[in-house]
């Protein structure tokens, strides 16, 4: 799958007084446009990697964040912040000025690592849908443990490299005077069936299966979580233990949601234009890859937001994260909800313990901490 505008189609080939094939760039914007692009597609860089860089430390600096969910929601946040950081950019430059200036390494490199971090993206929000599955409705199954989810992750990227190989194997640079084009070129592909063959292949794999398989779990999910009501003389711990489920699966059904409708269009774009090669040297077509583009690559910034959103550890921990801005306070109860529960109000009854802890157990992974501590 091409990750740029088709560098050929958006340009006039023609043979100098010497014979040499020469080309033309049709597209030429006004500055000030230049100016308003270059502004949006710096806003996903800087918004992307603080963000979801901030989302690394929050999950891998406290322990209690520590969970099965949240090892995929690091996965997720790595694969968005590489996304945003190796591709965004050089993908914006070359779309702006269909020359590419980066040699052929990050010819490869751009169209490889681009369907390497989707498919880690939108499987590490499968394994989630799954893993949430069997928490809510095969509550007695053995869940995974963290060995077995870092392995899972893991296999995840071997998966995310083999499939999106051809990408970077085929891909070449060819100077067309004066400009040099990045592309990637299937052997014997006539009529580009190939090319279209791999680009249906990759949307199953990396976007209509995945989201099939989201769309059964979760639905599954909330018809158990939301499809009765609690019962009335239920105990608090276990309203509060569906509340904090209900939640999670709300965070990660917008998550999902969010994703699916960035990438959508430009799925689109790219099978119409392997139909219909044509439509890349209409007049206006760069205007509309430029946005299609920036909508899928923005799904990399939108992920820490919705967190900090609907999340009150997450959003705790952006608090104490970002503590050192003038403008952000950070109270004892942020810091309650970031640190390990047994180390909790451990002098006090039994019943007062065990009602202070369970007030506080309402963030993404509930735990049944009444074992624990009678044990204690």
């Amino acid at each position: 799958m091409d990750t740029t505008l088709d560098p050929l189609s958006s340009s006039l080939l023609y043979y100098d007084e010497d014979g040499n094939e020469t080309s033309i760039n049709l597209f030429e914007q006004p500055d000030w446009q230049v100016a308003l692009w270059a502004i949006a597609y710096t806003l996903i860089v800087i918004i992307s990697f603080i963000g979801n860089v901030t989302v690394i430390w929050i999950i891998l600096a406290h322990k209690r964040m520590r969970t099965v969910t949240n090892y995929f929601i690091v996965n997720l946040a790595f694969s968005d912040a590489s996304m945003a950081t190796f591709n965004t950019v050089f993908n914006f430059v070359y779309a702006l000025h269909n020359d590419w200036y980066f040699g052929l390494g990050y010819c490869k490199f751009q169209n490889f690592f681009p369907i390497t971090a989707m498919f880690s993206s939108i499987y590490s929000m499968a394994a989630i849908a799954v893993d949430r599955y069997m928490a809510i409705i095969h509550p007695l199954k053995p869940r995974l443990s963290s060995t077995t989810t870092k392995l899972l992750i893991g296999v995840i990227w071997t998966v995310a490299f083999s499939l999106a190989f051809p990408q970077c194997y085929y891909a070449s640079t060819k100077f067309y005077f004066p400009r040099t084009v990045c592309m990637v070129e299937w052997p014997d592909d006539y009529g580009g069936k190939h090319q279209l063959s791999y680009q249906i292949a990759v949307i199953i794999l990396i976007y209509l299966l995945p989201l099939l398989v989201m769309l059964v779990t979760y639905s599954l999910v909330g018809q158990r979580l939301w499809g009765s009501e609690i019962p009335g003389e239920a105990s608090d711990h276990y309203q509060n233990q569906m509340q904090a489920k209900r939640k999670v699966v709300k965070m990660m059904i917008v998550v999902v949601t969010t994703f699916a409708i960035c990438w959508l269009p430009y799925h689109i774009y790219f099978i119409l234009g392997s139909f219909n090669r044509d439509i890349y040297k209409q007049h206006y077509i760069q205007q509309v890859y430029l946005a299609i583009f920036w909508l899928a690559m923005s799904s990399t910034m939108y992920n820490p937001i919705i967190y900090c959103c609907l999340n009150q550890r997450f959003r705790s921990g952006f608090r104490k994260a970002f503590q050192w801005c003038p403008f952000v306070k950070i109270s004892e109860e942020d810091n309650m909800e970031l640190q390990h529960m047994r180390t909790f109000h451990m002098r006090r009854s039994y019943r007062t313990e065990t009602t202070s802890v369970v007030v506080r157990n309402h963030a993404n992974e509930p735990e049944d901490t009444t074992s624990k501590l009678i044990k204690a």
